[in-house]
């Protein structure tokens, strides 16, 4: 639908096709009025103590741990995602707007020693100024919070742009920092059609007093949105696309790595920046790994979300389906086998296990984004750290051996902003670095390096002699 005065949009459930929300359809002009409001909030919302920003973090916390029925409903609707799933979310998002709570009085400065006699020289940090922060639908509430909490922390205000394909998910978190007793403007929601958000993400970046912007999502967008604010020599901070690696050494526990390598590939069919995309096995233990993880992946049921009775639910619309279609399709038809999977029903895919991954299939190098994975055999530790690092992408990884010395030697090696031995790809907590390299985009968020990004560092001196000049 074309925005125009009091639009709105439909997002339908990818189950049953029914409207799960209906959200207004801002333009430009509009979600410009929200960043006035932003703006107009700054002054007095970075002049707040920190622990009165503390107790209002705090209270949020506590308002989206309250609605969780609500955020499960919109979820289901919207994404097709699993109760496990959303209530993942809205764990782990309490626990962000907890660990930004307890940021407010870290954001500290320090006093660097002067050569110029009598100069106190400090090094400051101050809000940056109104942050927009842009969210994706696949954990909705997770990177929703994440967009949000560590930027109001630093005393910034926060214009929040939801994702078309879960507005209301989007609109509930807002709702929990209005309930909390957030002042009005300090953060602002801001929705639109689809074919509207490149015109409506552009014209809040371009926003005078959008001094941030933090984005999560593909890294095609990323480049868009990484352009556009280069223009207006505005720093980004993204979260962009992932192709992860699972590297099962010849003296890894199988047992374990299976495990990890299921739940990373197929929790939330696959929908996660961090989702294992690439199992990387050598071939000493190659035959023994993959019947093991063949008979895992195969025990794996998939269906309907909202009866919960399976481990895998929906993706979220069909062009996955298709997209997932394409990758095993092609991946066949140049030699390789699938050991499980099969016919999509609807939405609902199984999941999908492909051996014998080569460079040749797209498999092996686009992101899929659903639940298939690919099983790419090595010949050695080296080949698999070749393997590994023979991607655009370096966001997760993952490495099994029973030697920690050997999995931290492997895991420098790996170029890729995270890595975890003997545990999943898939692994996020709130006081952590969480970002990327390379096409998976730069900047971190979470703890201490979340302040970094959301702050001026500032270079102030007090002269406490009298002046001593050369002219």
């Amino acid at each position: 639908m074309t925005s125009n005065g009091g639009a709105s949009f439909e997002r339908r459930n990818p189950m049953t096709g029914a409207v799960a929300s209906t959200a207004r359809a801002m333009t430009a002009a509009e979600a410009s009025v929200v960043a006035d409001a932003a703006a107009a909030a700054l002054p007095a919302w970075s002049a707040t103590g920190p622990n009165a920003r503390r107790a209002l973090l705090n209270k949020a916390a506590d308002a989206l741990a309250a609605r969780g029925v609500d955020i499960t409903a919109a979820m289901q609707a919207e994404i097709g995602a699993t109760a496990g799933w959303a209530g993942f979310n809205i764990m782990l998002a309490t626990g962000m707007l907890r660990e930004a709570a307890a940021l407010t009085t870290q954001i500290a400065g320090e006093v660097i020693p002067s050569d110029k006699p009598g100069c106190l020289a400090l090094a400051i940090r101050e809000p940056a100024g109104v942050v927009l922060g842009i969210a994706p639908w696949n954990a909705p509430v997770i990177l929703g919070v994440r967009a949000i909490a560590t930027a109001l922390a630093c005393g910034n205000t926060v214009v929040f742009k939801a994702s078309e394909v879960s507005p209301r998910t989007h609109e509930i978190i807002v709702e929990c920092f209005a309930e909390a007793g957030f002042p009005q403007g300090v953060v602002g929601v801001v929705t639109c059609a689809r074919d509207d958000a490149g015109a409506v993400v552009g014209a809040l970046i371009d926003h005078p007093a959008v001094r941030r912007i933090n984005f999560t999502g593909s890294t095609a967008v990323g480049r868009i949105i990484a352009q556009r604010a280069a223009e207006n020599l505005k720093p980004c901070l993204l979260e962009l696309g992932g192709k992860a690696p699972l590297l099962v050494l010849h003296d890894a526990d199988l047992d374990e790595a299976v495990k990890a390598a299921a739940f990373g590939a197929f929790m939330n069919q696959g929908q996660i920046c961090m989702s294992t995309e690439r199992i990387i096995v050598v071939d000493a233990v190659a035959d023994a790994f993959v019947e093991k993880f063949r008979a895992k992946a195969a025990a794996m049921a998939a269906g309907d979300p909202a009866l919960g009775t399976t481990p895998l639910g929906a993706v979220a619309d069909a062009r996955t389906v298709a997209h997932v279609d394409e990758l095993v399709a092609d991946a066949v038809a140049r030699g390789a086998r699938q050991l499980t999977g099969g016919t999509a029903t609807g939405v609902v895919v199984p999941a999908t296990v492909i051996d014998g991954v080569t460079a040749a299939m797209r498999l092996y190098g686009e992101e899929s984004f659903g639940p298939v994975v690919g099983i790419v055999r090595a010949r050695d530790e080296d080949d698999a750290i070749r393997i590994a690092n023979d991607s655009e992408y370096g966001l997760s990884a993952a490495v099994f051996t029973r030697d920690v010395a050997r999995g931290l030697t492997v895991a420098r090696r790996i170029r890729s902003g995270m890595c975890h031995i003997n545990g999943p790809t898939v692994h996020d907590e709130a006081q952590m670095p969480f970002g990327g390299v390379g096409a998976s985009g730069y900047g971190r968020f979470g703890g201490k390096a979340g302040i970094d990004a959301f702050t001026e560092l500032r270079w102030i001196t007090i002269e406490t002699l009298p002046g001593q000049y050369p002219i």
